[in-house]
């Protein structure tokens, strides 16, 4: 196949578009080009010979790709020809011979040790490279440096730019993961021990742009008891004192802090309360491990969500659902609501089941005091005799008529002022 090929254009039998267009449909595989010197008289010549101006756009279109054809030029730059090839005055070069060029301080081998020394340092910042090869020259006489000795450093990040230098030096890097050293990724191990919660966040939705109030549910892996409290922000400010008070609202001593990687928990100050709690560890949930915190997102479809619903509570109103939750949610659901547990059974090939038993249903108040050895789990001035009155002073029946109720008052408090407000 030949390319490049350059003829003489005898163009006179093309007297019409119609010997034009046949021409380019019997030419698609070859590739003629009128001579360097002759091209621009060719396009003037031709635009002037079929009248371009007065043709219409589907017959300029022809004469385009067939001017584009012959000449070598691009569709852009004979769309340009075409135009000046209209005018009355000659279409010439308007520069003759090459263009003015500056010449270039830094050469090609320059760049080639430019890539050299970044591949023998590692490529160290603009500073540190220039600070190098003005050592290699000034202080070791490499007289390759002579010209690098003196480079800026914009300019050196120009060089590293150079496609030349790209072929001599490219590094590719994996993307690294952020590590945080903050709690341990690892399910955590109660061993039939209470004290260690799950954790997670429920955003009580949004409304025209605004957040509203945030939900921490904390669950005791063990025993399912259960603390609800609610912040107005997952800031700092917010979170921490909400925290807090939830953490010594459990009556045992709480060992471990479970989470997902979201960074209102793992962060610092959350680090530093579990430390100044003596809170003994703080773990993550691990990729690919989806359970790691199921039975806290399973309490917040079957506690939050179910107590609080879905409908938007704006942030003002923190306080008082945090006074809910504390004074009439987390009673009921610690001493009057029946949750199953699992009794797990191996079969004769070693396999792990989990069953629920009706026998297994109790409160989660009462599967604390069912575990062995369950005074010792206590705080220090908490007692079961104390705990007891709590549980007894009223039946299941009333407990959940007094949250209903106050959970009306809430709701009506909320939906009126944010009406009002409104």
């Amino acid at each position: 196949m030949m390319r490049g090929m350059v003829i003489e254009m005898n163009d006179e039998q093309l007297s019409t578009l119609v010997d034009m267009q046949g021409f380019l449909d019997g030419t698609v595989t070859m590739n003629f080009t009128v001579a360097e010197g002759e091209r621009y008289e060719f396009i003037a010549r031709t635009v002037k010979r079929f009248g371009y101006g007065r043709l219409s756009r589907s017959d300029k279109a022809v004469i385009l790709r067939f001017l584009e054809r012959v000449s070598g030029y691009s569709r852009q730059q004979v769309a340009r020809l075409v135009k000046r090839g209209g005018e009355r005055y000659p279409l010439v070069k308007r520069y003759q011979g090459s263009r003015t060029s500056f010449t270039r301080t830094y050469t090609g081998a320059d760049v080639l040790l430019l890539a050299r020394t970044d591949t023998l340092h590692g490529t160290l910042s603009g500073l540190a490279t220039k600070k190098l090869m003005e050592r290699a020259y000034n202080l070791f006489g490499d007289a390759r440096y002579q010209r690098l000795a003196t480079i800026s450093v914009a300019h050196l990040y120009n060089l590293r730019q150079r496609p030349k230098y790209q072929h001599q030096r490219q590094v590719w890097t994996k993307t690294r993961p952020t590590t945080v050293p903050i709690g341990e990724r690892r399910a955590p191990t109660p061993n039939n021990r209470p004290g260690y919660l799950r954790v997670d966040s429920v955003h009580q939705g949004d409304q025209d742009g605004m957040k509203g109030v945030y939900h921490i549910n904390a669950v005791d892996c063990v025993t399912q008891y259960e603390g609800v409290a609610t912040c107005e922000r997952i800031s700092e400010a917010f979170l921490i004192p909400v925290l807090e008070a939830l953490l010594h609202s459990f009556p045992f001593i709480i060992l471990g802090f479970h989470t997902d990687n979201g960074s209102e928990y793992i962060n610092r100050d959350v680090a530093k309360l579990l430390n100044k709690l003596l809170i003994e560890e703080q773990t993550k949930s691990r990729s690919r491990h989806s359970n790691d915190n199921a039975q806290a997102e399973s309490k917040n479809g079957a506690i939050v969500r179910k107590h609080l619903g879905y409908s938007h509570i704006p942030q003002r109103f923190a306080t008082p659902v945090n006074a809910f939750c504390s004074d009439y949610l987390n009673p009921y659901i610690n001493y009057h609501r029946p949750c199953l547990f699992a009794e797990i059974i191996t079969d004769a090939k070693g396999r792990q089941r989990k069953r629920y038993p009706y026998k297994l249903m109790m409160t989660p108040y009462e599967k604390l005091k069912s575990l062995p050895l369950a005074t010792q789990f206590l705080k220090p001035g908490i007692s079961f005799e104390l705990l007891d009155e709590q549980a007894n002073a009223m039946s299941d029946n009333e407990a959940a008529e007094r949250l209903n109720n106050a959970r009306s008052v809430l709701f009506k408090t909320i939906f009126n002022r944010s009406k009002t407000a409104a």
